[in-house]
């Protein structure tokens, strides 16, 4: 028997966001048997995904060169940097989850369990930070719809974030006591320290800016979901509500941190994934087929060009192979 500790997760609150649920549900069903070899998260790796093909739905695979490898590991949702990779999955036979850590070589470090159904993965560039979200339903203040909640766990100390709810928040310039709360899709900055992530209140949606040393939190901007930052940390790539209502889809774009000039990206159809940098210049991202198939598209971060098919038949996309000052790899 494993010995488990409890651990909160993911809140979001709303019906498009289930949907999003109901998908993650569909990529942790067990697949039937594949063939599958030995995959490495090593930075000279091209990108790892999750599988959405007909026999391999699930599995992670690493893609070089227009060469897929399909690993045994299984998740509903996978991110990996720097040798570490953090997988949500469905724990065993049972209909509950689980976060897994895993290092270069797949081999799982540790396991916490999840109260929710996985939503957002992510790692710091130094593979030392793991981040997860997933959608609960139950909180008293969202009258019986889902929300999410966001785990972090320091892989070095083991010391666990089990939720950002109760950590003071500044919106505005003035600290927010507001009970509806919530918060999903966490992105971490080179220092293990800072990190972005969205937060609604008051059907409102924010860019927030944490620090894990003083436990606070701070609104950056307006209408930003599902942050991703650049590997120079000079821009955040992230979804959008379209005229600010959910109900509308989402567009994907590009902040500059510094002018907070907001660039829409040349990819017009509704993205409801978090973004990952394949470069300095380009962003990858998911887009759905079907209710059991997705294809992960890439498109220049500049709004210039054509979005582009990276890799058929798969979602939850991660780089390995991005370079950046002070990192030892980076997805």
């Amino acid at each position: 028997m494993r010995q488990r500790a409890r651990v909160g997760l993911a809140v979001a609150g709303c019906a498009a966001l289930a949907v999003v649920a109901g998908a993650a549900i569909v990529a942790a069903r067990p697949a039937p048997p594949v063939t599958t070899t030995a995959v490495s998260l090593s930075p000279r790796s091209a990108v790892v995904a999750l599988s959405t093909a007909d026999g391999s739905r699930g599995h992670l695979i690493a893609v070089t060169g227009g060469r897929s490898q399909v690993s045994a590991l299984t998740c509903a949702r996978v991110y990996a940097a720097a040798g570490t990779g953090v997988c949500l999955r469905q724990d065993g036979d049972l209909p509950t989850y689980e976060v897994a850590v895993v290092d270069a070589h797949l081999a799982v470090r540790r396991e916490l369990p999840l109260v929710g159904v996985p939503n957002r993965a992510r790692v710091s560039p130094t593979g030392r930070l793991v981040a997860w979200t997933v959608f609960v339903a139950g909180d008293s203040y969202n009258g019986g719809r889902f929300s999410t909640r966001v785990g972090m766990l320091d892989t070095r100390t083991g010391q666990l974030v089990s939720t950002l709810e109760d950590w003071p928040v500044t919106v505005g310039g003035r600290p927010s006591t507001a009970a509806d709360r919530n918060f999903w899709g966490v992105t971490f900055s080179r220092d293990d320290r800072h990190f972005y992530a969205t937060m609604s209140t008051g059907g409102r949606r924010y860019l927030v800016r944490g620090d894990l040393a003083t436990r606070r939190l701070t609104t950056v901007r307006e209408n930003v979901e599902c942050p991703s930052l650049s590997p120079d940390e000079t821009r955040v790539a992230f979804k959008s509500a379209r005229d600010g209502d959910p109900a509308h889809g989402w567009r994907l774009s590009v902040l500059d941190l510094a002018s907070s000039r907001v660039t829409p990206l040349a990819e017009t159809r509704d993205v409801d994934d978090q973004a990952a940098w394949l470069d300095e210049n380009t962003v990858a991202y998911a887009l759905p087929r079907d209710r059991d198939h997705a294809d992960v598209w890439q498109v220049p971060a500049d709004g210039s060009g054509t979005p582009r098919v990276l890799v058929p038949d798969a979602n939850s996309p991660a780089t390995l192979a991005v370079d950046s000052p002070g990192s030892a790899g980076e997805s």
